[in-house]
Parts: C-alpha cells; sequence; structure tokens
C-alpha cells in the first residue's frame, strides 16, 4: 500500500469541497474528484473508504472549525443578548471568512447524509447551545418555544444577511437597484435586535 502524503490529501480535501459546491452532493462522484484533483481514483482510497467516509471526513473537519470559532469568546452561561451578539459576529465573520467552507456546511445541512452525519459528531456544541437557550429560558430572557422556531428567529436572519453580502448584488439589489449589499457592524446589530425582540417574552 502507497504511503499517506498529507499534502496530497489537503489538496484532495479541497477540490472535493471546491466540487461539492459547484455539481451539489448528488452531483459528487469520486471520478470527478480524482480527475479536479489530478490523481487516480485509486489514489483516492488511500484516504478514504468511500465517498461517504470522504463526505464525512471533510464535513467532521469543515463543521469542528467552524464550531471553533463559532464558540470564540462565548459563555452560554452569560446573558442571553451578549451570548447571541457573540454568536452573530462570530457566525458572521467565519462565514464571509470562509465563504466556499461556508457553502460546503450548507450543502450537506440540506442533504439526505446531514442526520446521519450529525449523530457521528460530539453532542458537546448541541449541549452547549440548549444549555444557552435553557438558561435564557429560565432567566426569562426568551420565551420558551420549539428548536426550529427559534433556530428561525434567533439565527435565520443572520444567515439571510450573510447570503445577501455574498450574492454580490443579486437578487433585492437587481430588482431594487443599487450596488453590492455589505454586511456591516451597524447593520448586523439592527438585525440582531429585531432577532432579541422576536424571541422575548
Amino acid at each position: 500500500m502507497r504511503p499517506r502524503d498529507p499534502k496530497k490529501e489537503k489538496t484532495i480535501r479541497r477540490k472535493a469541497l471546491e466540487l461539492i459546491v459547484r455539481v451539489g452532493v448528488d452531483g459528487f462522484s469520486m471520478q470527478n474528484l480524482a480527475r479536479a484533483a489530478r490523481v487516480s481514483p485509486a489514489t483516492l482510497y488511500i484516504y478514504f473508504k468511500d465517498r461517504d467516509d470522504l463526505l464525512f471526513q471533510v464535513y467532521r473537519e469543515q463543521s469542528e472549525l467552524m464550531t471553533t470559532e463559532v464558540l470564540r469568546g462565548f459563555d452560554p452561561d452569560g446573558t442571553f443578548a451578549d451570548g447571541l451578539r457573540i454568536q452573530w459576529r462570530n457566525r458572521a465573520r467565519h462565514a464571509l471568512a470562509h465563504p466556499l467552507e461556508a457553502r460546503f456546511l450548507e450543502q450537506i445541512r440540506h442533504s439526505p447524509y446531514f442526520a446521519t452525519f450529525q449523530a457521528r459528531m460530539s453532542p458537546a456544541f448541541r449541549e452547549t447551545m440548549r444549555r444557552f437557550a435553557m438558561n435564557a429560558i429560565a432567566r426569562k430572557e426568551m420565551r420558551p418555544m420549539s428548536p426550529e422556531l427559534f433556530w428561525s428567529l434567533a439565527y435565520a436572519p443572520l444567515y439571510q444577511l450573510i447570503r445577501f453580502s455574498q450574492e454580490e448584488g443579486r437578487f433585492f439589489r437587481v430588482v431594487h437597484g443599487g450596488g453590492k449589499f455589505t454586511l456591516t457592524d451597524a447593520i448586523l446589530e439592527s438585525a440582531l435586535q429585531g432577532a432579541l425582540r422576536a424571541v422575548r417574552p
């Protein structure tokens, strides 16, 4: 068996990210990855058992990097407003600095793989976020609600603004006129205040 080459594996992972973002999870195959990475298909199997293993390994790597950034300076036992503000800033910073990786995670999140992959990940992040929400409910900083409603009110506005920022003037700006949308601190704070109002008792 040929030895593993860390540099080659890094290239393969990067090409996998690029390809999945371009063609989607359904359009991704080991054959087109081998062509994109300029290696033989057999080389891929030195590093990954199969397509699903490759997808999971890349997902785990990117998910762990994102989680590290999202939790930077975050205290789940602090006030809800401060915690959500830190979350928004960290999530926005990471997504805007790493657009390809953020789009890859979105692709997986909306694929049949997501539930299976999540079940294989450490529950530490989910438990931290659950504690954050439960603390906010106990202190009456947030009303009780389902996780789906919480996500829709507390985080979906942020991710929509990130998408607008990454779309380079498409959709609303094209329809309504104007240049590229830039997600500023002032816009972020204004939207955050709306999200906080939406979840308060």
